[in-house]
């Protein structure tokens, strides 16, 4: 079939568009955002290029491992309803492709991060994308209701490659963010598996509330809601934040454990959509406030 002259640039269009769709761009976005918060709480200022650099090495990566999810999970995402139209299962791009491409990405962002930043902060992305793709998406997720715990480490990551980038060590600071993000991901996580039970249930994922059921993923929820909130202030104990951080993480997590005492009460599932936007604005604050406590701090 012979497209109009006037087809051809919308198909070119959408094309460009799922080249940027496979990339997950609005999971890319929160781990570019954490790993620039690291990169900027850590000791030492690395030059505006460096740090550039570091941030698209970073954004790059996220999305290779993003690109490669998808080429692996084509056929669950086709079952689910809610990823039915991705670029894969939608037929517009061919698994092939998505490979080659996600593939290309990953090896570039890594090269690029030993190249212009330096090798630990190359070896932590390497790490990442690997961890992700090889240990969470390919056995994790399809063998294990503790998927989201243990495959929670990759999300955690980033700040701890942003610290890396900038100061070429680890910290105590780089530790406290990586336990917030990885505390906070089961709550996060399960929040949506539990209004999208019949998704995954159809698809055969063993999440949580499909094969221990609703009620015992709500009490693992307040579980990890009691190790996120004190763990939401290390910032303040080992001395990198103060009080305007710590004030902040106490209202926040005051609002984001009503939203999981809502769920727990809840047999119908409804106030877990509301925690699951909820806990997204929840993190992206939290490390807003980080940012804005260093400002007020060196300020």
């Amino acid at each position: 079939m012979i497209r109009s002259r006037s087809e051809r640039p919308a198909a070119a269009a959408t094309r460009l568009a799922d080249f940027a769709l496979i990339l997950k761009p609005r999971v890319m976005s929160l781990v570019v955002f954490t790993a620039l918060v690291g990169l900027l709480l850590a000791p030492g200022a690395p030059d505006l290029a460096t740090a550039v650099a570091a941030v698209v090495c970073v954004a790059v990566g996220a999305g290779a491992a993003g690109a490669l999810n998808m080429w692996y999970d084509r056929d669950i995402d086709l079952v689910m309803t809610r990823t039915r139209k991705r670029p894969i299962p939608a037929g517009r791009m061919q698994p092939g492709l998505a490979l080659a491409y996600g593939g290309t990405l990953a090896v570039g962002s890594v090269w690029g991060m030993a190249t212009l930043v330096n090798g630990l902060a190359a070896g932590l992305l390497a790490v990442t994308i690997l961890y992700y793709v090889l240990f969470y998406t390919m056995w994790l997720k399809r063998r294990t209701p503790q998927n989201i715990v243990i495959g929670g480490a990759t999300g955690a990551f980033p700040p701890m490659i942003g610290w890396a980038a900038a100061s070429g060590e680890f910290g105590l600071g780089a530790l406290a963010l990586f336990l917030i993000i990885f505390l906070w991901t089961p709550p996060h996580s399960w929040a949506l598996a539990l209004f999208g039970c019949r998704d995954y249930s159809r698809a055969g994922i063993p999440m949580m509330p499909v094969i221990a059921g609703e009620a015992a993923t709500k009490r693992q929820i307040l579980v990890y809601m009691a190790l996120l909130i004190p763990a939401s202030f290390l910032p303040v104990a080992i001395g990198m934040s103060s009080w305007l951080y710590g004030a902040a993480a106490a209202v926040l997590g005051a609002l984001f454990l009503r939203h999981a005492l809502k769920v727990y009460r809840d047999d119908s599932n409804a106030a877990a959509r509301p925690m699951f936007k909820f806990s997204i604005l929840y993190l992206f604050l939290i490390f807003v406030f980080l940012l804005l406590d260093s400002a007020f701090l060196t300020g």
